[in-house]
């Protein structure tokens, strides 16, 4: 297990960029196997889900190569598998997503309980009734190991005779992968399907931009209703990944709980706009520039909670887009503690996010845990350092600025989790002035320093 050694206490300055949007780039690698031409990516995020995501495309027959940079080619002129590799899809929740490609292309796709961040419990039902409404039928196969112990299920999807057909779909929830599931699917289904209750988030967007550069018709898109026109034939692409505005709302919170005065460049502002609202609410101040990518979080900023109208504790809580985001209130929750006065946070998607919190009450933060869902918080709390250990993507980047306005020296254990979301974090952190150091128990294999700068062959441009 690879660790970070964290010297808090650091005033960062400088220019940090935004990379690409990590839940944009993991569906439309999965559905660049629609297409047996080539498709050029452009701005994807080196990290180790992505890193996986391109590893399973490759064992299902795509060509991946590596152009340069933050660059990727791809080529899946034969699919020659219909099974997902157990190994890697239990350790990323995406490689559900290629089970629409794999439907379109082969008919059939076999996937097991895909892995990701354990935030709660994350239901496969929505993806099934999308596919069982375009014509799909569903078998499930459970298997136990000799042990006894192990247990497998295998979802086994497999597509009408003449391929998947296009329907009416209510999704019962606004699941952002189940929306992107069922796109990929509808995209390669025989006549028009209408997606109603759809996600619409920049990177759901994305995904509609990606699929409409191969020749797909997409109406509605950015809406909760999206009217797409299946196709047989898809055509070559070139696609830039969107900018990760999650990565560019956890370094706000970096800039706020530090002291920093930090640029953030390469992030569209308008899909800023909750983000910038609720860091309002506690007292980080956010400065914009249109039309510039540019975004300025000045130092020497005097944190406090605004609260609401009679004097009453304000309440941040997480909502679907464009409301403000589940995957950044881990990052929002730790500035909490560095502002004056009291409040709520409700996280209302996932009933594990906040367990976090422990790891940071350790730290001398005042929280009062009340139920899986909601936390009160009540700063200015001084935070020491540390032995922590990473939970989750989102936890771990919260839990390494913790260390970072702490006082004293941290020890953050399992890193990886951090090296699945944030592109080679401690070199850029460190480039403004951050004291963080790698400690490598064994060579990472999901997308560190030691391993997340190269494609799955490594094999780049002579």
């Amino acid at each position: 297990m690879s660790s970070f050694l964290v010297e808090g206490g650091c005033k960062l300055s400088g220019d940090i960029r935004v990379t690409g949007n990590k839940n944009e780039a993991l569906p439309v690698v999965a559905a660049a196997l629609l297409t047996d031409k080539p498709v050029r990516l452009t701005n994807v995020p080196e990290i180790g889900d992505v890193q996986n995501m391109l590893k399973i495309a490759e064992m299902l027959g795509a060509a991946v190569t590596r152009a340069g940079e933050n660059e990727y080619r791809m080529e899946a002129a034969h699919i020659s598998a219909s099974k997902l590799p157990v190994e890697l899809s239990n350790k990323i929740r995406a490689s559900v997503l290629f089970a629409s490609a794999l439907l379109v292309r082969t008919g059939k796709a076999v996937i097991t309980q895909p892995g990701g961040d354990h935030i709660g419990r994350r239901r496969l039902d929505t993806h099934f009734l999308a596919f069982q409404a375009l014509g799909v039928t569903l078998d499930i196969e459970r298997t136990v190991s000799s042990s006894d112990v192990t247990r497998e299920t295998a979802f086994i999807l497999t597509a009408p005779e003449g391929g998947l057909r296009g329907a009416d779909i209510y999704l019962d929830e606004a699941s952002v992968t189940a929306t992107e599931n069922a796109l990929i699917a509808a995209a390669g289904a025989r006549g028009k399907t209408v997606i109603a209750n759809a996600a619409c988030e920049p990177h759901v967007q994305g995904l509609c931009r990606f699929l409409q550069t191969m020749g797909v018709k997409i109406e509605g898109v950015g809406s909760n209703m999206l009217t797409i026109y299946g196709q047989g034939d898809f055509g070559a692409a070139e696609h830039e990944i969107g900018c990760d505005y999650i990565e560019a709302g956890s370094f706000i919170g970096l800039a706020a709980v530090t002291d920093s005065d930090l640029s953030i460049s390469g992030v569209e502002t308008d899909v800023m706009r909750m983000i910038l609202f609720q860091f309002g609410r506690i007292g980080v101040t956010v400065d914009t520039y249109p039309g510039k990518r540019l975004m300025r979080v000045p130092g020497n900023q005097t944190l406090r909670v605004r609260k609401d109208l009679g004097g009453a504790i304000p309440r941040i809580e997480d909502s679907t887009w464009p409301g403000f985001p589940s995957d950044l209130m881990s990052i929002f929750l730790v500035c909490a503690t560095q502002s004056e006065g009291t409040c709520l946070i409700h996280e209302k998607m996932f009933e594990s996010r906040l367990f976090f919190v422990d790891k940071l009450i350790t730290m001398g933060a005042s929280i009062v845990l009340c139920d899986p869902h909601r936390a009160v918080i009540v700063g200015k709390s001084q935070l020491y350092g540390a032995s922590i250990s990473s939970p989750d993507i989102r936890a771990g980047m919260a839990l390494l600025i913790a260390a970072l306005a702490a006082q004293g020296s941290s020890t953050i254990n399992g890193i990886e989790q951090i090296d699945r979301g944030y592109q080679k974090i401690d070199r850029r952190l460190n480039a403004l002035g951050a004291n963080i150091v790698r400690n490598v128990g064994k060579r990472a294999e999901d997308g560190g320093d030691e391993a997340g700068a190269e494609s799955p062959k490594a094999r780049s441009p002579k």
